[in-house]
């Protein structure tokens, strides 16, 4: 793993907040990450897109070292925490890129703030359809949150799932996100993310319906990026964006999984690069 930029924290709302800062040049992006992720996700994207652009990656509420309260995790109240994230950064319009959760976030932050949203770009995105492995689904089971402490095997396993290439996961990630996953508060958090937004059938459909209802009104030009192999969110599910979103183009990675921005990290730099300029 690369050296990660400097940890810096901002005040959004009341929670004391993580994010890193890159470039100075150029229109903002906003890094949003997933699920029992954190800004790590993302080390070996932002160097390379901050020589053109302001980056900014934040840890969610509940994520990574942000402050974890007992707060909403659904994806309209994170929506309105990336906004809270963006009014702090003085950012009035941005791109959002989004993996998994961060994906569903960004669509609704799309839907919230139309004229906020220079582009978008969807990596393997939760909010476009039911279906979600059954990891994530078993969190619903009965104790789950009474007895659920991450070991460094169960992190292993969780890494390994979101790539195609598990060469890639290396002692060095897994030793990162099982300290991040430990720390107090997080595993808690974790299982209330997802409880809100998947429950045993899959992703809650008051979740993913009203999404895709509106996926027409979101005019921002639209980049989806998914791995043919994903094991957590089919790639079926960029197939109903790309049907609906009017001004949307895909590119499907194989071989890849659900971490398509850091499985094929330097094939999605350029990709993101050439988007965000010529699009």
């Amino acid at each position: 793993m690369q050296q990660s930029p400097q940890d810096q924290y901002v005040w959004v709302g009341d929670v004391n907040t993580r994010y890193w800062r890159l470039g100075t040049q150029g229109s903002a992006i906003v890094f949003i990450h997933g699920i029992g992720s954190a800004i790590e996700t993302w080390a070996l994207n932002v160097e390379a897109l901050a020589q053109h652009h302001q980056v900014y990656a934040l840890d969610l509420v509940g994520s990574g070292r942000s402050d974890k309260p007992l707060t909403s995790y659904s994806l309209v109240a994170l929506a309105e925490f990336v906004k809270g994230f963006a009014d702090e950064m003085g950012l009035d319009r941005l791109s959002l890129i989004g993996n998994s959760m961060g994906g569903g976030i960004a669509l609704q932050f799309a839907l919230l703030y139309p004229q906020q949203i220079e582009k978008l770009l969807l990596v393997n995105s939760l909010g476009l359809g039911q279906e979600v492995s059954w990891s994530l689904r078993l969190a619903n089971l009965p104790l789950v949150d009474r007895f659920y402490k991450p070991t460094r095997s169960s992190t292993a396993l969780t890494l390994k799932q979101a790539v195609e290439n598990q060469a890639l996961i290396t002692d060095e990630w897994i030793d990162r996100f099982h300290t991040l996953l430990s720390l107090s508060g997080a595993p808690e958090a974790l299982i209330a993310q997802i409880r809100t937004n998947i429950d045993w059938w899959g992703v809650r459909r008051e979740v993913y319906q009203p999404i895709v209802d509106r996926l027409s009104t979101i005019t921002a030009p639209t980049l989806i990026v998914w791995g043919k192999q994903d094991q957590i969110l089919p790639v079926a599910h960029a197939q109903t964006a790309m049907q609906q979103l009017p001004n949307a183009s895909l590119q499907l990675f194989d071989p890849c999984g659900h971490w398509s921005h850091f499985e094929r990290a330097a094939e999605f730099n350029r990709l993101v690069s050439e988007f965000l300029t010529n699009f």
